[in-house]
């Protein structure tokens, strides 16, 4: 849920990057983190105990314009995939504008990815909100791994309400700005 600061003129909207352990949501905010100008973003946060990761920070774009007149900051978040976490998945989606889901392109973490899609439309759904309707972008990452599955593989068991999808390989940066823009526009449209 959006929250607007009318004192500063901003709508503060919470992006969540969602998938199972190890798919690359650490990598996608570490590069978006490392890549975004020092005057545009704040520190990044990392909230975490011995075995999980949740990392945050806050950045406030520069070319998405203004929404009747308020400036939009994104507040990213990732949630750590280990099955064991789902209660701080919950958490962290609590209050959710948008989701990027994160899926492993290895032909083994199929599964894993099925999974994690189902928990999160789950979650969506018992925050009392529409998961057909709730803003969310697919990135397919890892796609430079051998063995990664063809992405109309991907799509057929991972897409079928037809989101906007994103081949990535975030270690390298590659669809990791497409992915954000896509999510950050969807995001504003609801607005």
């Amino acid at each position: 849920m959006a929250i607007i600061n009318v004192g500063v003129r901003e709508i503060h909207c919470k992006i969540v990057y969602y998938g199972p352990g190890m798919c690359g949501k650490t990598t996608n905010l570490q590069y978006i983190h490392s890549q975004v100008p020092r005057e545009a973003k704040g520190d990044l946060l990392s909230i975490a105990t011995e075995t999980e990761r949740t990392l945050f920070f806050d950045f406030l774009p520069l070319d998405l314009g203004k929404v009747r007149g308020f400036s939009t900051r994104f507040h990213l978040y990732t949630v750590p995939g280990q099955i064991l976490y789902e209660r701080t998945r919950v958490a962290v989606l609590n209050g959710a504008d948008g989701v990027v889901f994160v899926a492993d392109s290895q032909r083994d973490k199929l599964q894993e990815d099925i999974k994690s899609l189902q928990e999160l439309a789950r979650n969506i759904t018992r925050q009392n909100k529409k998961f057909s309707e709730f803003p969310i972008v697919l990135q397919y990452n890892k796609r430079d791994m051998p063995g990664a599955l063809p992405t109309p593989v991907m799509d057929k068991y991972l897409n079928p309400l037809g989101w906007q999808r994103y081949e990535a390989v975030a270690t390298t940066g590659v669809g990791v700005f497409d992915t954000l823009k896509a999510i950050s526009k969807l995001v504003i449209s609801k607005l």
